[in-house]
């Protein structure tokens, strides 16, 4: 029995566009960079805990009610990152530790990775 045209090419992407980035950076459809982050309320004091490739752990000295925390963790990401509090905005997981924040200003994944690391070796 001869085989169908183009079953050949069964299971195979004709997508060329590349896979999104590993990492916590990213950036997003719009151009903004985006931030995954687990989020860890309630520390003594505010720190980059960790630096994986799924997620940054952020440990934020507020307690996790009323969005005092997701407040303090704009603060303290946008004093790290060197950028306007206004610039540093939660885009997802208001109520979960599972968040993700978007920067509003024009900068690269590689200079946030390179700040956040910088960060990390401090603490």
């Amino acid at each position: 029995m001869p085989k169908k045209a183009g079953a050949a090419s069964k299971g195979k992407s004709q997508d060329p566009t590349p896979p999104p980035p590993r990492g916590p950076v990213s950036v997003d459809p719009k151009g903004c960079v985006t931030i995954a982050i687990h989020a860890k309320p309630g520390a003594r004091l505010n720190a980059v805990a960790d630096l994986t490739t799924e997620a940054l752990s952020v440990a934020i000295a507020a307690p996790p009610s009323e969005g005092e925390a997701n407040a303090e963790l704009c603060r303290f990401l946008s004093k790290v990152l060197e950028l306007r509090k206004s610039d540093v905005v939660l885009e997802k997981g208001s109520k979960s530790r599972e968040k993700v924040v978007k920067l509003l200003a024009p900068t690269t994944p590689e200079e946030v990775l390179e700040k956040l690391k910088k960060q990390v070796e401090k603490e």
